[in-house]
């Protein structure tokens, strides 16, 4: 029996942390705020009360995850290859951030935190492609832009799914940069 006198220092912390678990063992769909207060050993009432309902709970872990995502690719220095490796690392270390992250139907994709955080992902994703040698300053960078998240995204959603062939490399970042070079070459 789980002692419910326990008082977490940080409740949203246990709570964020509860979530990316419960997300990793049944999917973002199947969470159920009374199975997460259970996991983080407080009352069936602790998640609802701190983050209203189940939307507000993926929200945060929505905003946190577009954080990581940004923190992520500012530390690949700013090459798109490299950025485009570790965010395939992003995507596998921590899924259920990503699973909730791109399922804007799941939170409120609207609220602020989460569209900054989404923002500053996206600036490091531009300043990344705009680092690129030989880049035109007249190219659709949007078009750019959405070209290198797919590719990226793409690779990281087959690999999730194991839909990979089973004769590629075992090598996550191995194989990652080998496919995302094919678009993304290095001079």
């Amino acid at each position: 029996m789980t002692d419910r006198s326990y008082h977490h220092g940080d409740l949203r912390r246990a709570l964020l942390t509860a979530t990316a678990a419960a997300i990793a063992d049944k999917g973002p769909t199947a969470l159920s705020l009374r199975d997460l207060a259970r996991r983080a050993g407080v009352s069936h009432a602790a998640p609802a009360h701190h983050f209203g309902d189940k939307a507000g709970l993926l929200t945060a872990l929505a905003a946190e995850g577009y954080a990581m995502l940004a923190d992520t690719l500012d530390a690949a220095g700013g090459d798109l290859l490299d950025s485009g490796v570790a965010y395939v690392r992003f995507a596998v270390e921590h899924r259920a951030h990503f699973e909730v992250m791109f399922q804007p139907g799941l939170y409120h994709p609207d609220d602020p935190e989460v569209a900054a955080a989404r923002e500053r992902a996206d600036g490091s994703l531009a300043t990344a492609l705009s680092a690129r040698p030989g880049h035109p300053h007249d190219e659709d960078t949007e078009a750019s832009q959405l070209a290198a998240w797919s590719v990226a995204h793409g690779f990281a959603a087959l690999w999730l799914s194991g839909a990979l062939p089973t004769s590629a490399e075992s090598d996550l970042d191995t194989l990652a940069r080998r496919v995302l070079s094919q678009l993304f070459p290095q001079p």
